[in-house]
């Protein structure tokens, strides 16, 4: 069976790496292939965490360069798109929506079978005012009832800052593409992943993704069945205080998490 070339955009980043690591376990299933805005990794990445990326395999670039972005995607046939930014408003417009646009398009162009992108568990974010979801916020467990109703994608988004709605946009783009049918299109929501692997604090354990579990996830996407045309999953641990649905994922793409944000939290 011949690998399945994959590309990873952002993959100096925190999330891009631990796919990257992951993927990279299987060079009998994957054909790894790197972009960036730079070698280096982000200062989100745990510290001595290195990418064996050979340079042949490895594009510098910036998503928001149409060009670039279809050196890229040129003879791959997954397309996992991490690449993004969250500080202001400029950033945002030309990483997020511009960055989103090319990405979507120009695997469009290329024949890419399979788009894989991130969005965010902020995108639910507005949904947390609402009970019982404030009170698990909060972690004022005793005012959530025995039996309630996690949120599933179908629920309405509560984007609540530009970074979360940008990710909207990808999903539609993602939406919009998949129904041109010709590119399975797939997004995650992902949790809160952090470097040290662990809830920051005792608050996080309702949104907190581990690494294993994200890069499992993806990996996942990259090998569903071709009639996986378009998804949103959430990308979360199996956490107690977990809020939103992922019984679809490990229905849709056999995504079964490992780690469980209340053994890891400290305190």
């Amino acid at each position: 069976m011949t690998a399945k070339k994959v590309l990873i955009t952002g993959v100096s980043g925190l999330v891009g790496g631990a796919i990257y690591l992951r993927l990279a376990e299987r060079p009998d299933l994957y054909d790894l292939y790197g972009f960036s805005r730079r070698r280096v990794p982000s200062e989100r990445v745990p510290q001595g965490q290195v990418l064996d990326i050979a340079d042949d395999h490895f594009f510098v670039g910036s998503v928001e360069d149409m060009e670039a972005v279809q050196r890229a995607v040129e003879g791959m046939d997954v397309v996992i798109h991490m690449a993004a930014t969250w500080y202001d408003w400029e950033g945002i417009l030309q990483h997020n929506l511009i960055g989103a646009y090319n990405i979507f398009e120009a695997s469009r162009q290329a024949g890419v079978q399979r788009v894989i992108a991130a969005s965010t568990i902020q995108v639910s974010d507005g949904n947390r005012q609402f009970e019982p979801y404030r009170s698990i916020a909060n972690a004022e467990y005793d005012k959530v009832p025995e039996q309630y109703d996690k949120l599933t994608v179908e629920t309405n988004a509560g984007p609540t800052n530009l970074y979360s709605s940008s990710k909207i946009w990808a999903e539609s783009l993602a939406r919009t593409y998949a129904a041109k049918g010709d590119m399975s299109c797939i997004c995650i929501r992902i949790g809160w992943v952090v470097a040290e692997d662990r809830p920051p604090n005792p608050k996080a354990v309702d949104i907190w993704c581990s690494q294993r579990d994200i890069a499992q996830l993806a990996q996942c996407c990259v090998d569903a069945s071709d009639d996986v045309r378009f998804e949103i999953f959430y990308g979360m641990s199996n956490n107690k205080w977990r809020w939103v649905d992922i019984e679809d994922a490990r229905q849709k793409v056999g995504y079964e998490p490992q780690d469980r944000a209340e053994d890891r939290v400290d305190s």
